[in-house]
This record gives C-alpha cells, structure tokens and sequence, in this order.
C-alpha cells in the first residue's frame, strides 16, 4: 500500500520520524551525562531544549502519520499494528511531555530524578513502537510504492515506467 502522504515521490512520515527520534535519544543520553558528571548544567539544559523540540517534531511526524493509517484497510494485521505503533508514540510523547513539564516547572538546569525515569521509559517505549514501524514497512508494505522493485526508475522520474513483472516478465528475464 503506498503512502498518501508524498513528498518527491516518498513517504513523508518515514522521511520526519528520524527527528523526533534522534532529538529525544539525544535528549536521553545528554540527561545520562548530566547525571554521571554530577549536575553538568550544560547538558540538562540541552536535554530541556532537545526534548521540546523533539516534541514539536513529533506531532509533526504523527499528522502524516495519522493519514496513512487512516487509508489501511479495515479489519487487517497491519491496521492492529498501525493502531498500537500509533498509540504507542503518543504515550512516547506524553511521557516527554510530562518530562518536560516536570524541568520547566522547576529548575530546568537541575531536573528531578523522575524526568530522567520517563525519559527512559519513553525512549525503551520507542524502540518498541520503531519496531512496529519497521513491520508496518518491510512486512505488511504499509508505505512501499506498489512498482518497488529492485529495477524501479527513480520516483523523481515523470514517465511511470512499469516493473518488469507487470509486463509480463520475471525479474531474471527483464534483467538479460
């Protein structure tokens, strides 16, 4: 099932997650050094402003995210596996959210304890949900262009050039 959120050719959901990911991993890792190198004010406060970008990104990378499980069809595995990777980032975000809200209502530079903890719980809660990202993708084919093949013409091609099956070929003929 292809994507209905395109840009180029492309998912766009697939293209914005490695944000929200990346920041809030980030974010993760600068609350661990903070806390190893005994209050580094340094990283709490970049942790703060990873996190509330990470966020803002997040819920960016949902609303393509929302459009795509919307056109899955009803009552098939990969709508269960849309539904709990889906709910599942929600509560990641939430969880950095709270984490956030927990730095800014006190000392950003010196967050509690109970940050760094839902900072972990979301992060081991978004390898989970990447997880069921990943078998949306490469085993339900939520997102892949119907023509993907290993021949596929670039997406930024204008002529739709058809895959070697579907003219009747095998792949190993088309390939000779």
């Amino acid at each position: 099932m292809e994507s209905r959120a395109r840009l180029l050719g492309h998912p766009v959901h697939q293209m914005l997650i490695v944000f929200p990911l990346g920041l809030l991993g980030t974010a993760l890792a600068f609350d661990v050094v903070h806390w190893v190198r005994s209050g580094d004010t340094f990283f709490a406060h970049m942790a703060l402003w990873l996190i509330g970008i990470g966020i803002c990104t997040g819920l960016f990378a949902a609303v393509f995210g929302l459009v795509d499980f919307l056109a899955i069809p009803k009552g098939t595995r990969a709508k269960s596996v849309g539904l709990w990777h889906g709910l599942g980032n929600v509560v990641v975000v939430g969880l950095f959210i709270v984490s956030w809200a927990l730095r800014v209502g006190g000392d950003p530079l010196h967050p509690p304890a109970a940050a760094f903890v839902l900072d972990i719980i979301a992060v081991l809660l978004a390898l989970v949900t990447g997880w069921l990202g990943g078998e949306l993708i490469d085993r339900l084919s939520i997102g892949v262009s119907p023509n993907a093949n290993p021949d596929a013409p670039s997406s930024l091609k204008t002529d739709s050039v058809q895959p070697p099956h579907s003219r009747g070929l095998t792949t190993s003929e088309a390939r000779v």
